[in-house]
């Protein structure tokens, strides 16, 4: 049998409910809603605050997407995901020797932050409050300091030496008082003047200086958050949407398709636990070949080509992977209010504090997301000019046949999250689980390369990591079927839930996030 979960995360509210990986911004956010505001507004307060606290998985410098439920039907769907710039050029980086994108040190893997443009758009269409109002308690935290969160000090010892950390120099153990003034003006400068004010004023500013011509002035001029149409199936009686590719987010919904269609033993039998990483690996082996901006999202979860590789499945034995279908730190939190609106939200720097390089005056990190490139001439997901990578990003909502929500769930964990949200799915959609055994339950994920972001290079020689409160007959069980299975530390992701029910909301955080918090009203 399983061990327990740490904790209990299982929260109930009657009319709203916020969950996020920092108390302090779960809070903001139920404020928010409590002042008048509606799960947007909610939204964009506690990842405001999360810009502040956890600055080692998000903030202005990083990337958004998000699902916004209205009352019926599909949600909106925005993809915030920041475009390379227009002095963005591949030859040179294989000119001077890069097989791939730089991880870190680099501006190139620095597209134009998203984050921000995110907030903009998802207040012009569905903010009620004042936006100064939305941002004042990540102003007052930035300002008056907030307590260092266990996984902020553990993660600050990494980035003392960067030029423009300052804010962490002196972050020694959980508790510290930690001030972010630079953060503060931008926010300040985003209440006062819109997206402009920040693209256009002094984060800009900095920007262009450190891109050494990786940027123009009308790069940053240029909103860079898109509504587009979100991306569904139809799974165990319910839609399940996330955001079409550039997200990898069709892997959640191409793998619930492969499982739907398995007949799935209980939890703690291993034959489960190798069903799902094998339709996992079905899913995802072909990743890098196929995901780019331009993809077709319905095609890469064409029933013709699912059906094809659930037969490849085998109950006893790993599958031999096909030739594709051809013809990865990261914060997730998600809110939802008492007018039938609810939003699941990821906004990330990529890996940890991200490419390592700052706006100095302002002490903001930049992400890597452009990691997500490749340096393959004529590939549609080749680094290159107002492009956008390849991400990992991937949030989702669950409806009713009916069109009512039932469900906002999400996690970070780089090329992990799909594998995880699947997990998740299963348990709620097929088990019935509580929100509490869906984000606490024991998880596996799928493991290769170094970064956490280089899973598919090498689909035929991936670790399965379990965790330590996994079932038991797991990883043997996982052996015995021809996979490498073990125990261990892995990137099993901050995952949280809200579930609408007929009695009101019950949601959960994810208790690894050590001080995440899911409350409301």
């Amino acid at each position: 049998m399983a061990h327990a979960p740490r904790s209990d995360p299982l929260r109930h509210a009657d009319t709203a409910m916020v969950c996020s990986i920092d108390s302090l911004a779960t809070r903001a956010g139920v404020d928010a809603m409590a002042a008048g505001g509606n799960a947007v507004d909610a939204a964009i307060a506690a990842n405001a605050v999360l810009a502040v606290t956890a600055q080692h998985m998000c903030g202005i410098g990083g990337d958004l997407f998000a699902l916004v439920h209205t009352g019926s039907g599909p949600p909106a769907c925005l993809n915030a995901s920041g475009r390379a710039g227009s002095g963005a050029n591949p030859a040179g980086l294989l000119a001077e020797g890069f097989t791939s994108m730089p991880h870190r040190g680099d501006v190139r893997s620095v597209p134009v932050p998203g984050c921000v443009d995110g907030w903009w758009a998802l207040h012009q269409r569905f903010g009620s409050l004042p936006l100064a109002d939305l941002l004042a308690p990540a102003v007052r935290l930035a300002t008056e300091g907030f307590a260092a969160s266990p996984l902020l000090a553990g993660m600050a010892v990494r980035v003392r030496d960067v030029d423009g950390a300052g804010d962490f120099t002196g972050l020694t153990e959980a508790g510290t008082l930690v001030t972010r003034p630079g953060v503060a003006t931008v926010l300040r400068s985003f209440a006062d003047g819109g997206r402009d004010g920040v693209y256009l004023g002094e984060f800009g500013e900095e920007l262009l200086a450190v891109g050494g011509g990786e940027y123009t002035r009308g790069d940053l001029a240029t909103p860079g958050a898109d509504w587009v149409d979100p991306l569904g199936l139809t799974v165990w009686g319910h839609d399940v949407w996330t955001v079409p590719p550039n997200s990898q987010g069709y892997l959640v919904l191409a793998a619930a398709r492969i499982v739907e269609g398995l007949d799935l033993p209980p939890e703690d039998d291993p034959l489960r636990a190798h069903l799902l990483v094998e339709a996992a690996r079905q899913a995802g082996h072909d990743r890098p070949a196929v995901l780019h901006e331009h993809a077709d999202g319905r095609a890469l979860v064409d029933d013709r080509l699912l059906d094809a590789r659930r037969a490849a499945i085998r109950t006893g034995a790993t599958a031999t992977l096909g030739d594709g279908w051809l013809d990865g730190d990261t914060m997730y939190m998600c809110a939802v209010d008492g007018h039938g609106m609810g939003v699941s939200l990821i906004q990330s720097n990529a890996d940890g504090f991200g490419s390592h390089l700052t706006l100095p005056g302002l002490g903001v990190f930049l992400h890597n997301r452009g990691i997500g490139f490749n340096l393959d001439p004529g590939h549609a997901a080749c680094y290159g000019p107002g492009r956008r990578p390849p991400h990992t990003l991937s949030p989702a909502l669950v409806t009713r046949s009916d069109g009512r929500l039932r469900a906002v769930l999400g996690t970070m964990g780089g090329d992990a999250q799909p594998q995880i949200v699947l997990q998740m799915l299963v348990r709620l959609l097929l088990d019935g689980a509580d929100p509490g055994h869906v984000v606490g339950g024991g998880r596996w994920v799928l493991t290769g390369g170094s970064t956490g972001f280089e899973t598919w290079e090498d689909a035929d020689s991936l670790e399965v990591i379990v965790e330590d409160h996994a079932p038991q007959a797991w990883v043997p069980g996982l052996g015995e079927r021809g996979h490498t299975a073990r125990i261990g530390s892995g990137n099993f992701g901050h995952a949280h839930c809200i579930e609408v029910t007929a009695g009101g909301l019950r949601g959960a955080a994810d208790p690894r996030a050590l001080v995440g918090e899911a409350a409301g009203f």
